[in-house]
């Protein structure tokens, strides 16, 4: 039987692979089977914008009660999680998601939704896919911001 997985490469351009997960405009989505990549396809991102400025049809209020311990980290809690979810959704069918940078917010928070995530210098993704395919693209957890 054969192996098949996909995985999903952030990009801005189809052809990079873009530094910053929470920025990029586009998924490339590899198949691979047994190894081989097998299908190609381009999934636009859906607009997420940061918490601060996203309504979701509802009233945030401009107090800040409850916000003075420090919770408000840019990309983490409650909000951030649902950003996160929302920028997953194109490629809730893909194994890994692999990007050039990411913070540690959204780096948590993909983790926990079950996906593996490879952070990679290499900014080719036909190189990042033949690396991953031949298993050696390392995963390089410092550039988590």
């Amino acid at each position: 039987m054969a192996s098949r997985e996909k995985i999903a490469i952030v990009s801005d351009d189809a052809r990079t692979v873009s530094p910053h997960f929470g920025r990029a405009a586009y998924y490339v989505v590899v198949t691979l089977e047994d190894g081989e990549p097998v299908a190609w396809e381009t999934r636009a991102r859906t607009p997420v914008h940061h918490e601060e400025h996203h309504h979701h049809g509802h009233h945030h209020g401009h107090h800040h009660e409850g916000h003075a311990h420090g919770h408000h980290r840019r990309g983490m809690g409650a909000h951030a999680a649902q950003r996160h979810a929302a920028l997953l959704a194109p490629v809730r069918d893909c194994d890994v998601l692999i990007a050039g940078g990411m913070g540690l917010g959204a780096y948590e928070n993909i983790q926990a939704a079950g996906k593996r995530i490879i952070l990679t210098r290499v900014r080719s993704i036909e190189e990042v896919v033949q690396a991953y395919a031949r298993g050696s693209l390392v995963h390089e957890l410092e550039r988590v911001h």
